[in-house]
């Protein structure tokens, strides 16, 4: 049984820093998988933030590149975000997703960006 689970999210002031983790079990191969963070901000439906493809392709929304850095620990199976100079606008909650044949979601963690 694959589970993905999610630490790091919070309450930072704008400019502030976190960063999220994100602890894969139940699946072989993760050097094989697609691996992603993405956000549901409010009112609005989930939206991809930053992507490592299994063959190592980077790839960022255009409102966090230069702010944020996706990255991977193969052998341990997690997946980090770097999350730098955070604005209101980054605020929502963060799902890890993995895919590999299947589509794999964690649970979410919240992230709040408030003055």
């Amino acid at each position: 049984q694959v589970q993905l689970v999610e630490t790091g999210g919070g309450e930072v002031r704008p400019g502030g820093s976190l960063r999220l983790s994100c602890e894969a079990s139940g699946i072989s191969d993760f050097n094989r998988c697609t691996t992603a963070w993405y956000r549901r901000a409010p009112g609005r439906q989930r939206e991809l933030v930053a992507r490592i493809t299994l063959e190592g392709y980077l790839d960022y929304d255009d409102n966090v590149r230069g702010r944020f850095t996706i990255a991977r620990d193969n052998p341990n199976k997690i997946v980090y975000l770097e999350m730098n100079d955070l604005k209101p606008e980054d605020t929502g909650v963060y799902y890890c997703y993995v895919q590999r044949f299947a589509d794999y979601w964690g649970q979410g963690t919240q992230v709040t960006v408030s003055s």
